[in-house]
């Protein structure tokens, strides 16, 4: 498709002179109001280099400025180039392009031959997945489908909470507290019951903290109660997991958590002294950070267990060695980030010039209807039973509004799980959420059902398009007459379509997958404007399959869209 930016460019760099294309590209704006054109050109920071007021620029431009195939005129306004394509052409290359491009539409190779890693999701074991870690999880899935359609190798590594302290506390409980026929039941809401009654019972008997951290230390020297133990818990709870994972449609390249990288953290420690950095402090060992405005890094404590900061810098120096990776994005809450800005800061200590390729990605922290949640006290939501909830709610307004759709429980599945992933990923990744049924279900609002009520409008005019049809229509083999789609409302349609390809680069590039979701809510209500005012299916053959054309690319992008952001997109609701 045309980048109609970079043609314009190169007509107005003939006319400037001593101005590079960078520089005239870089101004160049896409107006909110397209009365004042399709493309402008601000002529502000020219003035002094061309020795001429704005205006004079502008108007220089537009007498010189040819109006070839692809502008249909120019006007000179305040200081202000402003550009109108052919509506016409534009319309033609753009749907042409997306029928062409299908599956593909808005996909570039820009990462081709690189890698990036994405450390997302981690839960930790043990304890119940709980809408907590749901951000971490749809974020770092966005982010891996984002990357993946840019040409970019990823890795998709969950980084399991496999390793702490919290196990020895796990270990005390249940050698005080559990039975195993309890456990084999209840499985990790058992796991939870004992974690809570630890931290209850600790606090009238402080010993027990104690006696976690010796458990941990005998974990980590590899005592075999210990680690069998440990292991049982491992696997109860990766069974859960991967349950919510197939629900969500998530899937990973490795399930490596922090015990993998046990037999990796004496080469840290070893590199740490060599380079003189590790401190003897009370008994443990840190890393001193106060040049940086930073507090001490704690690597080692004084009873020689590890802790986060060995883990992930271990981690780090593994991936790069094995992965090669360009960049390694890590996906975790903001409350996060000093841990992140210290051990970054480690690696750049240790010598290593790929510190720089290391990047956190913060966000907000998400609550339900206000609930904040802490494991620890037992106040959880748990992800598997909101999805079911959301699965369940859908279910009822399908058997409302269309009792006798075919395949109603996938389909509810498909918009219920979409609903909780969009009502996510609609608003800026470092704002807090909380999430509000009314909200996020509502077919009519700023949502996935909206979305993917859209998707199923369009395919829905397609199906009609070709009962009684002996060859089905797929716009491929016919010739679309542009001028047939200059309606202000199809324009708008076809304008959206030509920002898909630029908003998925410019999500990828900022890390914020709701640019990719606010882009298809944009979509989504431009078309069903063009649906109410234009009908579809009219006698005029060449208008017909003109607006046909334009259902296509619309249902073709709305699913390539929907596919980038983890949601599926059902043909009927």
């Amino acid at each position: 498709m045309q980048n109609y930016k970079l043609l314009v460019v190169r007509q107005i760099n003939k006319l400037t002179e001593g101005t590079e294309e960078g520089e005239i590209l870089s101004l160049l704006e896409y107006p909110v109001n397209r009365q004042m054109g399709d493309i402008s050109l601000p002529c502000f920071k020219l003035s002094k280099k061309m020795k001429m007021s704005p205006q004079a620029i502008a108007e220089n431009l537009q007498r010189n400025l040819s109006c070839d195939t692809f502008i249909e005129r120019v006007e000179a306004v305040s200081g202000y180039l402003n550009i109108f394509l052919d509506k016409g052409q534009f319309a033609s290359g753009v749907i042409h392009h997306v029928l062409e491009a299908d599956e593909r539409f808005g996909a570039q190779n820009i990462g081709q031959g690189r890698t990036v890693v994405i450390d997302f999701s981690s839960p930790n074991i043990a304890k119940p997945f709980h809408v907590g870690h749901l951000r971490s999880t749809v974020i770092g899935n966005a982010l891996y489908q984002i990357h993946s359609f840019q040409g970019y190798k990823c890795i998709g590594i969950n980084h399991l909470g496999d390793w702490g302290t919290q196990f020895g506390k796990l270990i005390v409980a249940y050698q005080n507290w559990g039975d195993k026929e309890q456990v084999m039941q209840g499985a990790i809401d058992e796991l939870l019951r004992l974690y809570v009654k630890f931290h209850e019972e600790a606090e009238q008997n402080p010993e027990l903290e104690e006696q976690a951290r010796a458990w941990f230390v005998k974990l980590e020297q590899g005592d075999e109660q210990a680690l069998t133990l440990w292991r049982w818990f491992v696997d109860i709870s990766l069974g859960e997991f991967k349950r919510i994972y197939e629900l969500l449609g998530i899937t990973f390249d490795y399930f490596t958590g922090e015990s993998f990288y046990n037999d990796k953290m004496d080469k840290v420690i070893k590199e740490l002294q060599h380079k003189n950095l590790l401190v003897e402090d009370d008994g443990a060992r840190i890393v001193k950070l106060d040049e940086f405005n930073m507090p001490p890094a704690l690597m080692i404590k004084k009873d020689g267990s590890s802790l986060y900061h060995t883990r992930d810098v271990a981690a780090a120096i593994y991936r790069k060695e094995t992965f090669h990776f360009e960049k390694a994005l890590y996906v975790t809450d903001y409350a996060q980030n000093l841990h992140f800005q210290q051990w970054f800061k480690i690696i750049e200590l240790m010598g290593c010039e790929w510190a720089s390729e290391l990047i956190h990605v913060p966000f907000g922290r998400v609550s339900l209807e206000g609930m904040s949640l802490s494991t620890r006290k037992g106040n959880v939501v748990k992800l598997e039973e909101l999805l079911q909830q959301a699965i369940d709610k859908i279910q009822a307004i399908i058997e409302e509004k269309n009792a006798n759709l075919e395949n109603k429980a996938e389909i509810a599945r498909q918009v219920g799980v979409g609903a909780v992933i969009f009502n996510d990923l609609s608003g800026n990744r470092i704002k807090d959420v909380v999430f509000s049924w009314e909200t996020a279900l509502n077919f009519e609002g700023e949502t996935g059902p909206y979305v993917q009520y859209t998707h199923a409008r369009a395919s829905s005019v397609l199906r009609k398009a070709n009962q009684g049809q002996a060859v089905p229509w797929s716009g491929q083999e016919m010739a679309i007459e542009p001028a047939l789609l200059r309606e202000r409302e199809a324009l708008e349609v076809i304008w959206q379509l030509y920002h898909f390809t630029d908003k998925i680069e410019l999500a990828m590039m900022k890390l914020e997958p709701s640019i990719v979701s606010r882009y298809l809510v944009d979509l989504a209500q431009a078309f069903n404007r063009f649906y109410h005012d234009h009908p579809i299916l009219v006698e005029d053959a060449a208008v017909r399959n003109a607006r046909l054309s334009l259902v296509k690319a619309v249902q073709i992008t709305l699913r390539n869209g929907l596919r980038l952001i983890g949601l599926q997109s059902p043909e009927r609701l």
